[in-house]
């Protein structure tokens, strides 16, 4: 029956049962707008490719009831939700229910332009919190940000009134097998956190198999182990009264003890096959007999498939009772059919499953759907349509949390004009490591006005080397973040030592585990608390740089929110020497040329990084900026006296020594390579007097600029040319450029695109080894020498 608009609407909490009507005529709602959402992109939306465009139908249904309970009984606006990455469809219908989202984007699922298969900050809108696409990475972020939630209130930087919210994450169990999760169960643990739900959607069921039997107890004992409260929702009401009966018990055990797989191949087959199983189990038992023998065939499967996470009564009271009992981080382990309520539940290969057209039709009759009222918000509802609207405007979650919508805005922190830069002795050398100890550690030396405002939003962290990336001197200035006030017992005891890690609610720097999947995602966390809780930070995040790899994937999850950070990874390249090829980095420079929402440096000298360093603070917290990543090494340098343009340094290069007008030869080198390249560079120019040096600050920046200039230039006439093609333009046509950095010599091999001149980059393209640097250098062609026979080659025109 269609909702009549004009009929009188009775307030939705007045009445319990009219309200439970209410609650189960939107959860029938979701689950006919998901499926109908995915059909429609499938099987109507013309289709010019012949791909499939999937959607998992099966998936969203699964969840169907656990967010009809949360978003439309449970949640306030302050609470903060990661929507289980299948359950997207579900994620679109219900915001469509709530007047968020149009009928005419609900229907561009997986178009181009359209809303997004998984939930999406950056191409959904201000309604998603928090990405999901990858898989485990947005449940663990949930725990992150209650912490940044912590830290932001305890330093007293949130938006006035505006109340603490839970995180909440509705995790499918299949997402229960990244290893990412329980990372992020001991760290969470260490922190205390709170406020933190996560919602289990246990259908028993992935993308390959069912999900072994009795799995559920590993689950609770990691959780309980880890200081969580679990909540396990199991049977629904209608099962639960059946087991209070004579045979009850007996009916319980069996399911009990029914295996998964078995549990839902008869899902699948429905009510005949449930009784033909009960029976030759059952068969002798009154009491079953008397369950099941007055229900027909329908009844029965409805019975037997009556799980708690379908059943909206059993959760929102589970929730309620949760809500009531405190900020403990609690785990709900809700029992669920995958693809309950469609033809192909239970089966184990629905996970990519389609409703066919002819099932679809079945289904839409089944829902009361009248042909081409497929996208009617109350349709096929048998309640008033102003009834409907006044529950909604009504709900807890209804009001707007800010003038701007769910995606808060906070003012941008003043950055000084200038960062000193540190002073170097004659004779003394300085690592870029170093410079950066010592430049953050005068930053915190601040103490009022403006320096001090700035310093106050910095917040670092490390995977437990804070020490050995030059954090310390800031620590020991600015103390370490706990929740509660703990004493440094060494500095109790008066026992020397160079750390002075004092631990309060007031500290700045947050200590992790060694485990950098969490680093990134505390940094994706810290890089988004303006948006998510009104307080705007300046995070910091150090790392040894050949383990971004180990972390990388919450780096591009985090990049791919719009968070905003900045990472240090040092020290770098197999400059690390000693350390041998474990520690030595090949590949990340090429990540930060590949990385979207990332611009990276590998800055050679203290003025370049001090240039750098505060360009990224104002450039993460520009409307078009992005997280920033510095590449830096432990290697000494000689710091040269001059002064540098920060324009140059930061678009990704300058000439150190310009070329002549025309001239055949350039040397290019990036970061701790510079002596050879410059020593190289003196002894080529009593042969080629006209070759000039360029210092590469950034292949990242030089290439993104290049692209963009070419982008602009297939437009039409009038494209600026780039910093690098301004850059080589001096040299001939056919000059040569000898390059080398300590990274994979691929990340300047694309110079010979820009001008049509030739290319030999030198560079690290294998593991390395233990050895000194001249060793090294001298292995792996980074030496003089080898950039002299290069020069050589290339003059040659081999």
């Amino acid at each position: 029956m269609n909702a009549s608009p004009g009929a009188h609407a009775l307030h939705p909490v007045a009445d319990p049962a009219c309200r439970l009507r209410i609650l189960k005529a939107l959860e029938r709602k979701l689950l006919w707008l998901s499926a109908w959402t995915i059909h429609h992109a499938n099987h109507i939306r013309p289709n010019r490719d012949g791909l499939k465009v999937g959607g998992h139908q099966a998936s969203s249904a699964s969840v169907v009831s656990i967010m009809a309970a949360l978003y439309f009984g449970i949640l306030r606006p302050q609470d903060r939700v990661a929507v289980k990455p299948h359950a997207g469809p579900v994620f679109h219908a219900m915001n469509y229910l709530l007047g968020r989202q149009s009928q005419e984007k609900l229907a561009t699922l997986r178009q181009f332009g359209g809303i997004q298969p998984y939930p999406s900050r950056v191409k959904d809108g201000a309604e998603v919190d928090f990405s999901t696409g990858s898989v485990g990475l947005g449940v663990a972020l949930t725990s992150f940000a209650s912490l940044v939630q912590d830290y932001v209130h305890l330093h007293g930087l949130g938006r006035e009134g505006l109340p603490r919210g839970r995180h909440v994450a509705i995790v499918g169990d299949a997402e229960l097998d990244e290893g990412n999760i329980y990372e992020a169960l001991l760290e969470g643990w260490k922190h205390d956190v709170r406020d933190v739900w996560w919602v289990i959607d246990y259908n028993r069921q992935s993308l390959d198999s069912v999900v072994p039997d009795r799995l559920f107890g590993r689950i609770e004992g990691l959780f309980r182990d880890m200081g969580w409260n679990v909540v396990t929702l199991k049977y629904g009401r209608k099962l639960e009264a059946a087991f209070a009966r004579e045979g009850g018990e007996a009916l319980r055990r069996w399911i009990d003890d029914c295996p998964n797989s078995l549990y839902s191949a008869l899902t699948f087959q429905g009510g005949a096959a449930w009784r033909a199983a009960l029976l030759a189990e059952l068969g002798r038992d009154e009491g079953v007999r008397a369950i099941i023998d007055p229900l027909d065939d329908e009844e029965l499967g409805g019975l037997m498939t009556n799980l708690a996470g379908h059943d909206i009564e059993t959760l929102e009271s589970a929730f309620r009772a949760q809500d009531a009992a405190g900020d403990q981080p609690t785990c709900f382990i809700a029992y669920t059919v995958k693809g309950m309520g469609l033809p192909f539940a239970g089966h184990k290969d629905n996970h990519a499953g389609l409703m066919t057209k002819e099932q679809m039709e079945a289904f839409r009759h089944g829902m009361g759907i009248r042909p081409g009222q497929e996208w009617e918000r109350f349709e096929g509802l048998d309640l008033p349509a102003a009834e409907l609207e006044a529950f909604l405007r009504d709900i807890p979650f209804a009001p707007v949390l800010a003038p701007e919508g769910r995606s808060l805005a906070a003012p941008s922190v003043p950055v000084p004009a200038s960062l000193p830069v540190p002073k170097v002795p004659e004779g003394r050398t300085l690592s870029t490591q170093a410079a950066f100890g010592e430049l953050l550690a005068e930053i915190g030396r601040a103490g009022k006005g403006d320096a001090e405002s700035f310093a106050s939003r910095i917040v670092t962290t490390s995977p437990d080397v804070t020490v050995s990336t030059s954090l310390g001197p800031w620590v020991n200035r600015r103390g370490v973040f706990d929740r509660h006030l703990k004493n440094d017992v060494f500095r109790d005891a008066k026992l020397a030592s160079a750390q002075r890690w004092g631990m309060s609610p007031k500290g700045q720097h947050i200590e992790l585990g060694i485990a950098e999947q969490n680093l990134f995602l505390l940094l994706g966390a810290l890089g988004l608390a303006d948006r998510l809780h009104g307080g705007r930070l300046l995070p910091i995040g150090t790392v040894y740089d050949p383990f971004v790899n180990r972390g990388l994937d919450a780096l591009i999850y985090a990049c791919y929110q719009d968070a905003r950070f900045l990472l240090v990874s040092t020290p770098s390249g197999l400059t690390l020497a000693p350390e041998g090829g474990q520690h030595q980095s090949v590949n990340t420079p090429l990540i930060g040329m590949a990385q979207d929402r990332l611009a990276s440096f590998e800055p050679t000298h203290a003025d370049e990084l001090a240039i750098l360093f505060r360009w990224a603070f104002e450039h993460m917290q520009k409307p078009d900026g992005s997280a920033v990543w510095l590449r830096l090494s432990t290697r000494g340098l000689a710091q040269p006296e001059r002064v540098l343009d920060p324009a140059a340094v930061i678009a990704g290069g300058y000439w150190a020594v310009p070329p002549a007008p025309g001239a055949r030869i350039a040397i290019a080198y990036q970061g701790p390579v510079a002596p050879e390249a410059m020593a190289a560079f003196e002894e080529l120019r009593t042969e080629e007097p006209g070759a000039g040096l360029l210092a590469i600050t950034s292949p990242d920046r030089l290439h993104a600029a290049w692209l963009a200039a070419r982008r602009q230039a297939r437009q039409g006439p009038g494209a600026v040319p780039s910093h690098i093609e301004s850059l080589l333009a001096p040299l001939a046509r056919d000059a040569a450029i000898v390059s080398v950095l300590d990274g994979h010599p691929a990340a300047h091999a694309w110079l010979g695109a820009v001008r049509g001149q030739r290319v030999v980059p030198l560079g690290v393209d294998r593991f390395g080894q233990s050895g000194d640097i001249p060793d090294l250098y001298a292995e792996y062609g980074l030496d003089t020498d080898a950039i002299l026979d290069a020069c050589a080659q290339a003059l040659l025109g081999r």
